[in-house]
């Protein structure tokens, strides 16, 4: 394998369906690799949803350019462009090679989650190439741009012994996490988080439904909708209710606490059938966990401790958002042809950086009243008083914010954790996450280890609980990141000056960022929102910052980010492309169902009569043999049209509550 620069991603591929703005993929994201030897390098990741702004970014590019051009200014930075790439591999006509994927060696697996599996069982070479790692990965679905027509199981694990992999399937929690999100409208965060925040509880019998569904793939999508409906009726005959919430949350919560119960069961399931079927021993074993399910903290932490695994390992992109991750080390260790090489996932802070914060100042100059070099001293002092926005160097990946775009506050105080809900719009009763000196850690919380990217939880311990009731769960629980001076020397200082004042070895820490929003991603973007929410003082690259005149900034929401390539198209270009790409005019109805029937995506070239002849019959007769297929395709039209409507804090909820009423009867 030549050394050299490579690429690897996860996009939606350009092309017509940008005007019906259908994708086949959402968490679009980028990796720039470097090889030297038997030396790899993770240089950059980035997940797309920063720079657009748009929460799981999935909207296509219309043209191969304007694709090839936002990539280009991504690894710009590192003196490199798409043309100097020695391969480039994961997406249908960005990639030059087509012999990195593992498709046709699994033919029954989706390789979506075996490069789930490569982001999470690689993330230290000497890990994987000299010990023993149980993985899984547990996520929604396939990807159908690779896998083409979906494969018969969508969820994967696999038994690493030094190096050499043997894959199996497994099933999955995340279809049932997915339905709940699709019929309560809440993201699944806020389901886990509402779980644990109310005494409300109900009953379901766990072990039948266990027994009855199958959630391993295509089958999930028919057995997890109906296995959601019979917990909800029978959780309906028994719940109680939390009076310090509504009947609609109290319901949801009982529902969830028996959806997360089962789904732990799931996964106790597909580890104790792996550790008899290869004869492990947990003791010597890694357990690694990858997709959206493996961002269920609780989860993770209870599969360590009931089974005492080595160690965990898990990529802080454990979602799609990691997929070009997984693509990656899945090629490297294909094309290298097994032998062992050099690899350790650099940590968290990947993404950009944005070093132009005197240009920031002078925009925003009006508002600015101070501007000082950071004193550890006065933060602290500012942190007591109120929470406050941190930006530094580039920033961290994945859904988590992990110190580098957060907002700080002070964990002693019930009041810090009710400004940080308040700047954020969230719910009174979400906890925020503490970031912790790691050789603290132990004496805080109960059976703890390093959790560098927040993805487990541990108890924190009785004689300390009343000391940080700004990060409790309501069990006592709280979901830990935990922090050397190696991995962040600079929030690292910070965490020492706060413990060196208050005896506290932690900070609150939730990420920048408005509601329904991604993680900011730049000092523009963060100054926006500290003058909408009042927050009084950022620390923005080292330097302190204290704004005035809030009752004169005029900006009601985010501040833009980079949405040209991906705003709705205008008329006249609209009718270009359509005159280039569908000039028999195949009409809109039909092209969404060419786009949603997996028989006859891609099949047809429309730009040829007989080929949109043909398009027209074969969807014409699909039409007439499955009536439902025309309702998803009106549904996705509605959708199209739309896609870029921003809801407000009110409407999102009045969404909640209204789905919550229709499941309950309310």
């Amino acid at each position: 394998m030549r050394d050299g620069f490579y690429l690897s991603s996860y996009v939606t591929i350009p092309g017509l369906h940008r005007l019906a703005m259908v994708s086949y993929r959402h968490d679009n994201n980028v990796s720039l690799w470097h090889k030297e030897g038997s030396l790899i390098r993770l240089l950059g990741h980035w997940e797309f949803e920063r720079m657009s702004g748009l929460k799981h970014h999935r909207t296509p590019f219309l043209s191969m350019e304007e694709l090839r051009a936002f990539v280009n200014g991504l690894i710009g930075p590192f003196g490199v462009s798409l043309d100097d790439m020695t391969e480039i591999w994961g997406t249908p006509g960005l990639a030059t090679t087509n012999d990195y994927h593992f498709v046709e060696e699994y033919p029954e697996l989706s390789f979506h989650s075996i490069a789930h599996l490569y982001s999470a069982m690689l993330l230290d070479s000497e890990t994987f190439f000299g010990g023993d790692i149980l993985t899984l990965a547990v996520d929604g679905g396939p990807d159908r741009l690779l896998d083409g027509r979906y494969k018969r199981y969508w969820f994967t694990g696999a038994v690493s012994r030094r190096g050499v992999v043997e894959t199996f399937p497994v099933a999955s929690p995340g279809l049932l996490y997915s339905t709940a999100k699709d019929r309560f409208k809440m993201r699944e965060g806020t389901l886990m988080a509402l779980a644990t925040a109310t005494t409300a509880t109900g009953r379901c019998d766990r072990q039948h439904i266990l027994d009855s569904y199958d959630f391993t793939g295509l089958a999930a999508l028919e057995g997890a909708p109906r296995a959601f409906d019979e917990i909800v009726a029978q959780v309906k005959e028994t719940a109680s209710t939390d009076p310090d919430f509504t009947e609609e949350e109290s319901f949801v919560s009982a529902v969830m606490k028996e959806i997360q119960a089962i789904s732990v069961m799931v996964m106790e399931r597909s580890i104790e059938t792996a550790l008899e079927r290869y004869d492990l021993d947990p003791a010597t074993t890694h357990l690694a966990l990858a997709g959206g399910y493996a961002l269920n903290c609780p989860t993770n932490s209870h599969l360590m401790e009931k089974y005492g695994f080595r160690g965990f390992l898990a990529p802080p992109c454990v979602d799609d958002g990691g997929q070009a991750v997984g693509i990656g080390l899945a090629a490297f260790h294909k094309k290298t042809g097994g032998e062992p090489f050099t690899f350790r996932f650099p940590g968290a802070y990947l993404g950009r950086a944005d070093d132009d914060l005197d240009g920031a100042l002078a925009e925003f100059g009006d508002h600015v009243a101070e501007v000082s070099d950071l004193d550890l001293d006065q933060a602290v002092r500012d942190i007591l008083a109120e929470p406050i926005a941190w930006f530094h160097g580039r920033s961290e990946i994945g859904p988590r914010a992990l110190g580098n775009r957060s907002l700080i506050g002070d964990p002693t105080s019930r009041a810090a954790k009710d400004a940080l809900n308040a700047f954020k719009l969230r719910e009174w009763w979400r906890p925020v996450a503490p970031v912790v000196l790691e050789d603290r850690l132990a004496e805080w919380f109960e059976d703890s280890r390093p959790s560098p990217y927040m993805l487990e939880t541990f108890t924190i311990r009785e004689e300390r609980r009343a000391q940080i009731p700004a990060v409790a769960h309501l069990d006592y629980s709280a979901r830990v990141q935990s922090l050397n001076a190696a991995q962040n020397p600079a929030l690292h200082a910070l965490l020492t000056a706060f413990h060196e004042r208050t005896g506290v070895p932690m900070l609150c820490n939730t990420s920048l960022n408005d509601k329904g929003e991604p993680i900011i991603d730049t000092i523009r973007e963060t100054i926006n929102f500290c003058l909408r929410r009042r927050i009084s003082v950022a620390y923005l690259n080292g330097r302190r910052v204290v704004f005035k005149n809030f009752d004169r900034y005029a900006a009601g929401g985010p501040y833009p980010r980079t949405r040209q390539p991906f705003t709705a198209i205008p008329e006249s270009r609209a009718e270009a492309v359509h005159a280039e790409l569908n000039p028999y005019g195949l009409p809109e109805l039909y092209l969404h169902v060419l786009y949603l029937d997996l028989a006859l995506s891609g099949k047809f070239d429309l730009r040829t009569e007989e080929g949109a002849a043909e398009a027209y019959e074969a969807v014409d007769s699909r039409l007439r043999a499955d009536p439902s297929l025309r309702q998803a395709a009106e549904r996705s039209m509605r959708r199209a049209e739309h896609r870029f409507t921003t809801f407000g804090p009110d409407a999102l909820l009045n969404l909640e509550l209204g789905a919550v009423r229709q499941i309950t009867g309310a």
